[in-house]
Formats: structure tokens, sequence, C-alpha cells
């Protein structure tokens, strides 16, 4: 089969006739605001003023999203060439109320390995003839799992966080144009994607007396309640250009992890009574930010009641990525010392432990990176008790039973070259985990890379647990005594990971706001259980042990 010929295949269904050249639409702007009028009434016309992103890309299949700025249906127009000399055009789903005029089309027959090109269109449901101007992006397509391929893609979280939102005359979110950039294959949101509980000021006072002035709509000004404000928190990170246009061109493996529903979150969970939420009860307040997130997020769901955010994606024979979702199967927070395993010590849940086990196991990819919402050894306290999986030095207990059941196995069963990426403490770091470290010994010695905030406070460094193993490799965060930094102050950090096709060594690269280069990485398949110190790569301005605060993440208000 020829590509074209592949292409004609593409969808669910397929356009009975093409729109044709140039759709021009009655109002072509694509602002990132809704199309209203300075006096509050509703335009003519139809718009897309998020525009466009991907999402959940494998070999054959893409998640397309856009929304509309009133009752309309998507179509999307699709080529492997930018002059969409090769034009399909497949029907879509309607955009109406009850999504907040979200829409998303899963691709089905995508060539692997291709770069695809897109246009997506949105023709009026009151109004027939009545379309937008199209809206354009481009993603790639992994290879299939048994092709060879290099690889790259960015990772990173914390999004609009403590305050810091959208300064126009600090020129947005910019670290989203240094990933852009790079022209990554595709980009791991480790959650934090939004703050649902983080109002934002209009303005904050900075050290050296300059203002910060944020961009503050209505959904920003409170924390979030209702459906319609949660909505808001998504729709508020699409007002910056930079964001628009990384999405348009890179597809997203989205995660969430707690602040997409409210701080340190656990199911059955409600809030004191002097918290500002109006809802008290943290299951209505997660299903509302749930549905938010599936509604605004390119992610798959498999039917209508799905409701679980893990999953795999191959990328050709190099590389398979395991989502995680750290949030949705918790036990609460205030059991996390437990001596005796029980589902209130529950981390990631039993069924997804066991598909975990089972995904990376039967993977044949050269490398098995698990994307966490949460690192493993960092203490992250919850007032008095903790929020992520590490707690106190020791043999494992609490969360700790899951992991150490989890790398017990990977040991028994000779599951190599696994490589942990996370994000959610609000500083960069490598660390390296082994058992000649470790209280607990029995697993086979890895990686985790930490990096963070994409645009958000700045805060660290944390507190380490000896359970597992970890070293500090490299290092960065605020100075001593320093806390909730802005992005002005350059502390804003992601992640790149490059494998390559020959070798298939993996080159983990940390980067600062503005893509300069903290911390490389090189890790040679099989071989890198071992750390020698000359050897590392460490740079001399940053690495070493973490002997932090107290091992916070700084994101509690308090």
């Amino acid at each position: 089969m020829t590509r074209r010929e592949l292409l004609s295949t593409v969808g669910l269904s397929t356009a009975t006739a093409a729109f044709g050249d140039g759709v021009p639409g009655r109002l072509a702007s694509v602002s990132g605001e809704d199309a209203s009028s300075d006096d509050g009434h509703e335009k003519t016309g139809i718009e897309a003023p998020q525009g466009v992103q991907t999402g959940d890309v494998t070999a054959d299949r893409a998640i397309i999203w856009s929304r509309a700025s009133c009752p309309a249906r998507m179509y999307v127009e699709i080529a492997t060439d930018e002059y969409f000399s090769d034009v399909r055009t497949v029907r879509g789903p309607a955009a109406l109320e009850v999504t907040d005029y979200t829409a998303k089309l899963d691709l089905q027959g995508l060539p692997s390995g291709e770069t695809i090109y897109y246009r997506v269109i949105f023709e009026s449901l009151v109004e027939p003839g009545v379309r937008s101007e199209p809206v354009e992006g481009s993603f790639r397509t992994p290879p299939s799992a048994d092709e060879d391929g290099a690889v790259r893609f960015v990772w990173g979280g914390d999004v609009a966080g403590q305050g810091w939102g959208i300064d126009r005359d600090r020129g947005g979110m910019t670290i989203f144009e240094a990933m852009r950039e790079l022209d990554p294959d595709f980009f791991v949101h480790s959650g934090d994607a939004i703050y649902a509980d983080g109002p934002l000021p209009e303005t904050i006072e900075l050290d050296d007396g300059a203002t910060w002035n944020n961009v503050v709509t209505e959904a920003k000004a409170g924390v979030a309640d209702t459906l319609a404000e949660f909505r808001g928190n998504y729709k508020y990170n699409f007002l910056d250009e930079h964001y628009r246009n990384f999405l348009s061109e890179v597809p997203m493996i989205p995660q969430w992890d707690d602040h997409e529903v409210v701080n340190n979150w656990y199911p059955g969970e409600t809030l004191p009574e002097d918290d500002p939420h109006d809802v008290k009860s943290v299951n209505l307040l997660a299903a509302r930010g749930q549905r938010a997130f599936t509604e605004f997020m390119p992610i798959r769901s498999h039917d209508d009641s799905w409701d679980e955010h893990y999953d795999s994606f191959r990328y050709g024979s190099a590389l398979e990525v395991f989502r995680l979702d750290l949030r949705s199967y918790r036990g609460p927070n205030t059991a996390t010392r437990n001596s005796e395993q029980s589902s209130e010590t529950a981390i990631l849940g039993a069924e997804q432990l066991a598909w975990l086990k089972r995904s990376l196991a039967e993977s044949d990819a050269t490398w098995k990176v698990v994307a966490s919402d949460m690192p493993i050894g960092l203490v992250v306290t919850d007032g008095d008790y903790f929020e992520a999986i590490a707690n106190t030095d020791g043999e494992p207990s609490g969360r700790e039973f899951e992991i150490a059941d989890l790398l017990s196995f990977l040991c028994a069963e000779e599951v190599r070259n696994v490589v942990w990426f996370t994000a959610d403490v609000h500083y960069t770091a490598a660390h390296h985990y082994h058992p000649d470290r470790a209280q607990f010994t029995d697993f086979l010695p890895f990686w985790e890379f930490v990096t963070g905030p994409l645009h958000a406070g700045t805060f660290g460094p944390g507190e380490l647990d000896d359970t597992f193993g970890p070293e500090v490799v490299f290092e960065k965060s605020p100075p001593e005594g320093e806390a909730n930094l802005p992005p002005s102050d350059g502390l804003q950090f992601f992640g790149q990971v490059d494998v390559d096709a020959d070798s298939r060594e993996m080159t983990v690269t940390l980067r600062d706001r503005d893509g300069a280069e903290l911390h490389s990485q090189t890790l040679v398949p099989g071989e890198y259980g071992t750390l020698d110190p000359a050897e590392d790569g460490e740079d001399d301005d940053g690495a070493g042990d973490s002997d932090g605060d107290d091992g916070s993440n700084g994101e509690d208000d308090d």
C-alpha cells in the first residue's frame, strides 16, 4: 500500500465531499479567547479559540482535539504533505454544550513513521454552510513495534501554579517555545497541567521591586468548585501563544496529579470547613475535575464510563512509554506509615500494579519508560503525613510496599532498562537507585529523572528516603532559604530524552526555561547498573547530595 492509499482508509467515516481549497470562516482569528464581543454578546460565526492539539498517538492512531465557539460539527482534513495535495476529509463529532464545545476525533488507520498534517474545521449546526477558518497542526506517528528509529521526547509538569500565571509583558510561558524548537516526537505532561485550587492575583510584587502582572480570567479568580470553573482553568492555559503553538506541533501523553482537582487529594477525602472551596467532598470535585481533564486533554477514552488514565505507547523497537495514574487508586494520606500492606497503603492499586508488571515483562522495547506523576524516593509531605511514595528511612512501609513489590518482580523477571521520569516537586534532578545503598535490596539498579516546573513557583531540594537507595547525581533548585521563585528568575525546567537508532543509547538532558543544557546523562542498555562518579557526567555546578528542607513540595499555602 502506498501512503496515499493507506490514508484513504483513515478515520471512522469519510465525508462525501471535501470542503475544497480554502474554507474562509466569517471569523478567522485563533486568539485563544472565546467568540464574544466587548459587550458580552455572542458574535456571529465560528472560531476555534483554543487552536488544536493531538495526543495518545500510536503507530496508526491519534486523538485530534479542538474546541468550537458554538454548536458545530468537527471536520478534520489530513495529508502526508504540508501542501495537502493528498488531502482526505474525516467527519468528526458534534461539539455541543455538554462538552463545553470540545471535540475529539480518534483517527485510525494512519501510516506509521510518517509526518501527518491536519486542519480542523467547524461547521455550524445552527447555520449550515457557516464554517470556521481551518486551524492547522502536525504530528509524527511512531514507527511500528518492529521498526528501528531514533526517538526524541520532552517531559515536564506544573503549569500556572503558586500564583504565577501568564504575564504577557514578560513574554508569557516561553518554556513551551524552547521545547517546540527541539522538534520532539512527543511530550509527556507529568501532571499538574492546571492549578484548579490556585487563584491568580492580578499583580505580585517581586523582590527587586518590579511587578508580575497576571492575565486573570473569571475562572482563575478563585478556586474551582463547578465544572465550568474547572473547564475555565484549562482554557486559561490556551491564552498563551507559546502553549498553543507547541501543542499544535507536538503530540501529548497527558497525566493528571493533584492540582487538576485540589492539593494533595485522595479518594474519599473531605475538606475542612475553613477550606476556600464551597464543595467539601473531594469525590465530587474529582469527578468534575476528571470530566474537565478528559474534555480538554487529548486523551483516549475507551468508552463513556472509562476513567482509567494508565496506558502504554510504543515508539518503534527502541521505546515504550508506560503512563501511570498515582492519584485515582491511592489510599488516604494519613495511612502511609502502615507496617502491613492493605488497601489503605495503595498508590497504584491492585489492578494497575498487575497491569504494569505484566506490561513491562511483556515489552520487548529496548527502553521501558515509566511516566510517573510523582517521584519514588523524594519525601513529599501533606502536613504531618506523606503525599507521595517515600516516607521515612528504613524497610518499605505504607505506599512503598507496592513499589517494592514491583521492583522485586522486575528483578525476578530480569526486566532491564526501566527508567522513571517524573515532575511534581518543582526543581530538576537526576537520581540513581542501587541496592548497595538501600534498606530494601531485592531490585535491579535504575534511574529516575525529575524536572519542572514548566511555569510555576520553584522549590526544593527535597529530602531523600533511603529505602530504595537513591543518590543525587545532579540537582538544580533555588538557593538555600528561597522558595516559590517566579518564572522570571529562570529556574523553570524541562527534560529531553534521545534514543539513538543505532547504538540504542539513551541520553537524558535536563534543560532550563530557555533550553540551555544543565546536565546530560547517557545510559547504555543493560550497562547502567553501577555508578562510577568519575564517569557519571556529573556537572560541577549542581550535583551532590540533596539534604534539603522538610521534604515538602512547597505547594501548600502555609
